[in-house]
């Protein structure tokens, strides 16, 4: 039984058969520090309780399994995806998955559904994690050699046999992959996946991490998911996002395939109300900003565009089927159920209120002179100063969902400037031991 906590680390419990058959029904007790450690193993404090500590006790909450998620992960060991639920049997509200499943839910009540897919990019190292660790995951050798440049076929027979065992993983647990190319720093990596969803695509890309995991430490190498772990190309995890009614995609103009329609549009405009709002969630850690840089890829400003992959969001004007929105600001070390139901309640909002998004920015976004466009927030206290100032997403997602976000990204933001000797402008021992594995 697997699911993950707000970091995004995947966790869980291995129970016996016999075990599972007898509580698959209820769920099964765990303590509810699954949701309340940090990436240190330490209580997050400093913020109130949601609602299943309302006693000020630390009770058991629940794990209750999905089985529409249950695989055969190898001979003997099955996984199936939970969510957390209350001993009282309701759901947790500041569960990642289950504020996911709300929002899709509300908009099948719209008579709307939602497809999307989840880039993941990673950094593959030579050297195993014992390795990695024994180095305080610093002066590692990118898998596959020194090349840098982006679609590069010349690589070392590990690279390839690496990506061949992370696919048959994929086709074995029937992970519908569309390909996957070499990124832009050395040993990074991308793939693609089929679109889907929003749930499956979300535990797509939770069971698909831990397949790269896995394949790299049989192999005696080392993976990470940090968005930026060396002063190499950062990396993220760009969504892909589509809705549909009974007619169609309605993000598609048949009479102006050429711009956006007016339900994109409406889309576009409460995701635009609410980015800088969203921040936190594409951006969770500190060292999610350090990938903010100019001409490197990820967006600096809080702008959309046609076909601009500069910008925060890009609209892909490609047809009926393949018209969608990009938003390009999530990094690859932010949780999927949490941003995707954060971008997805942003655009629910602006459909249901008409929104109107800003002018198109049809320049490049980068390098831009003060002023001209609104930035994204450059540090995590800043992203979460403007959730806390949003009232928007947290009408679609409630208090509780909101509120636990804030107070653990607040003490994520506490953690790095009381536990390590810190320069701002260079990545950190601490960052690289909490994030480089468990991100």
């Amino acid at each position: 039984m697997e699911t993950t906590n707000h970091d995004g680390v995947l966790m869980g419990k291995v129970l016996s058969p016999a075990k599972y058959r007898a509580g698959r029904a209820k769920g099964f007790a765990i303590p509810d520090l699954a949701l309340g450690l940090d990436l240190g193993n330490d209580p997050a404090l400093g913020f109130e309780f949601p609602s299943w500590r309302a006693t000020g006790l630390m009770p058991d909450i629940e794990y209750r399994p999905d089985e529409n998620t249950l695989v055969q992960w190898k001979p003997g060991l099955a996984s199936v995806i939970c969510d957390y639920w209350t001993p009282e049997g309701e759901p947790v509200a500041s569960d990642p998955r289950q504020a996911l499943k709300k929002i899709e839910s509300e908009y099948a009540k719209r008579g709307l559904s939602v497809l999307t897919c989840i880039e993941i990019e990673a950094t593959v190292f030579e050297e195993s994690m014992e390795e990695a660790r024994a180095r305080n995951y610093r002066d590692l050798t990118p898998l596959g050699g020194g090349a840098g440049a982006a679609l590069v076929h010349a690589k070392s027979p590990a690279f390839v046999q690496y990506m061949d065992g992370v696919v048959d993983r994929f086709n074995q647990l029937d992970i519908a992959w569309e390909g996957w190319a070499d990124e832009a720093a050395a040993g990074q990596i991308e793939f693609n996946f089929v679109p889907t969803d929003a749930l499956t695509a979300a535990d797509t890309w939770v069971r698909a991490r831990q397949i790269m995991r896995e394949v790299a430490m049989s192999q005696g190498h080392s993976v990470t998911f940090m968005a930026k772990s060396s002063a190499e190309y950062g990396q993220g995890s760009h969504l892909n996002v589509s809705v549909h009614d009974e007619a169609g995609n309605i993000f598609y103009d048949a009479a102006d395939p050429a711009a956006p329609s007016a339900r994109m549009s409406h889309f576009l405009g409460g995701v635009m109300d609410t980015l800088a709002a969203a921040t936190s969630f594409a951006l969770p850690t500190v060292t999610s900003f350090r990938r903010l840089v100019d001409f490197d890829g990820p967006p600096t400003t809080l702008t959309w565009g046609i076909s601009n992959k500069s910008c925060s969001v890009r609209a892909v004007l490609a047809g009926a089927k393949a018209t969608r929105l990009e938003y390009r600001l999530p990094a690859a070390d932010s949780n999927m159920y949490c941003t995707l139901a954060v971008f997805l309640a942003a655009g629910l909002a602006g459909l249901d209120e008409s929104a109107t998004p800003p002018p198109e920015f049809d320049r490049m976004a980068w390098m831009l002179p003060p002023g001209t466009a609104p930035a994204v927030p450059n540090n995590l206290y800043d992203a979460i100063e403007a959730l806390e100032n949003d009232t928007q997403l947290r009408k679609y997602l409630g208090d509780e969902f909101i509120d636990y976000w804030i107070g653990l990204r607040r003490w994520e933001w506490l953690s790095f400037h009381t536990k390590t000797e810190r320069d701002d402008d260079q990545i950190s021992v601490w960052e690289s031991v909490r994030y480089f594995e468990l991100v």
